[in-house]
């Protein structure tokens, strides 16, 4: 009995690092200043948290080519436990400047912010995968 309580404790003290961060998955930013937005693949990068925009749509929400599809978004990002993330980057292609950004999830809800000299944008991610 007592063996087979410490097998079940190494099991799940290994299986831990395999689980995936519940912020793992695909989400729609809010447009942008050009009225354009994106599906961000939100994936994990080593011991961080990265990102890549995978989609880019129209105001109309149509689906458009973009130089921007492919191109990573978030990198660097910590995980610092119940759903928020900090220290990291976010680019934001339609200023192309890169913020000092956290984020935090909140049910389906991404909740992403950024700061460069000062001057702080954020925006409510939707998860749609």
């Amino acid at each position: 009995m007592k063996r087979a309580f410490l097998i079940g404790c190494m099991a799940a003290v290994l299986a831990a690092p395999a689980a995936a961060d519940p912020v793992l998955g695909t989400y729609q930013t809010q447009p942008g200043d050009t009225g354009n937005y994106a599906h961000v693949e939100i994936y994990q990068c080593e011991a961080n948290i990265c990102g890549v925009i995978r989609k880019a749509f129209d105001g109309a929400g149509k689906q458009i080519k973009s130089d921007t599809v492919g191109k990573r978004m978030i990198w660097d990002m910590k995980a610092q436990g119940n759903g928020k993330y900090s220290k990291g980057k976010i680019w934001a292609p339609d200023r192309n400047k890169t913020y000092s950004s956290k984020m935090e999830l909140a049910g389906a809800t991404l909740k992403v912010s950024g700061c460069v000299v000062g001057i702080c944008r954020s925006q409510n991610w939707k998860r749609v995968n």
